[in-house]
């Protein structure tokens, strides 16, 4: 609906760089489902598995400028030193490692058309994301850095749950002297123990091309539609009802109780 509203090209991409998780039928299950609801690429579609290449020139010219390390340490160890990584780690690469961004003193401030002004001051000084993991696999931090600066992105539109990551991204963003896109953040629909609506807390799919469906989602989005005969007439005017203000600095809304259904 953004991208459309500022009459922009709206794009999938299929991010599925973390091999352990992702299956060829998940992603034709994402796209049959968006297909369902009218929903469908602007351009073709980017599957990320088809780019490491790219993403390893990309790790190769941070490991020129030395803004990167070799780390084998494990979740527990770095635990046990209050995340911090012992010297020894920074300088093995003879045992299977990952790769590291270096700490940084960095700090970001952006205007996000939903939250409002969001500052990251401490967010990078004790924070060493991976970018490509001891068994080969590209992070999500670098992949969507160097897919969103190679499909010209200009604007995001995602969960509230990924502001924790902007830093980072805007720091690679820094590092590599592109232009990052405009961000911005959308509410999270929670269940009563204030778990995010998704497959990983068990919530059921969605139904395939259902209007009401549709209608209840847009409700979130503070969209309420007076009796739409179709989906497609449904789209075309939440597009015109679309007003990020609505939501200006909510991260999260309670699923209601008619919508109960949709969990269990």
């Amino acid at each position: 609906m953004d991208a459309k509203k500022h009459q922009g090209d709206w794009l999938i991409r299929i991010e599925d760089v973390d091999g352990t998780r992702c299956k060829e039928s998940f992603a034709t299950q994402i796209l049959n489902t968006l297909h369902s609801y009218n929903l469908f690429s602007d351009e073709d579609l980017r599957t990320q598995s088809n780019h490491t290449q790219i993403y390893e020139q990309q790790l190769s010219n941070l490991k020129s400028k030395q803004l990167v390390f070799p780390c084998n340490c494990t979740r527990q160890s770095l635990a046990q030193n209050n995340g911090l990584h012992p010297s020894t780690c920074k300088s093995t690469t003879n045992q299977p490692h990952s790769w590291r961004l270096k700490a940084s003193n960095a700090i970001y401030e952006y205007d996000d058309s939903i939250q409002g002004t969001l500052s990251f001051v401490d967010d990078l000084k004790n924070n060493t994301p991976i970018l490509k993991r001891k068994d080969g696999y590209f992070s999500y931090q670098l992949a969507v850095v160097v897919d969103d600066h190679l499909q010209e992105i200009t604007h995001l539109v995602r969960g509230a749950d990924l502001i924790e990551t902007t830093a980072q991204q805007l720091y690679l963003y820094d590092l590599f002297e592109w232009t990052p896109p405009n961000i911005c953040h959308i509410p999270l629909i929670t269940n009563k123990t204030g778990e995010k609506i998704s497959k990983q807390n068990h919530a059921k799919p969605i139904k395939d091309s259902d209007l009401p469906t549709l209608l209840r989602a847009l409700h979130y989005l503070e969209i309420n539609l007076s009796s739409p005969q179709s989906i497609e007439e449904a789209l075309k005017l939440a597009i015109d009802a679309w007003e990020p203000n609505k939501l200006r600095n909510i991260k999260y809304l309670p699923l209601e109780e008619q919508d109960q259904h949709f969990i269990s």
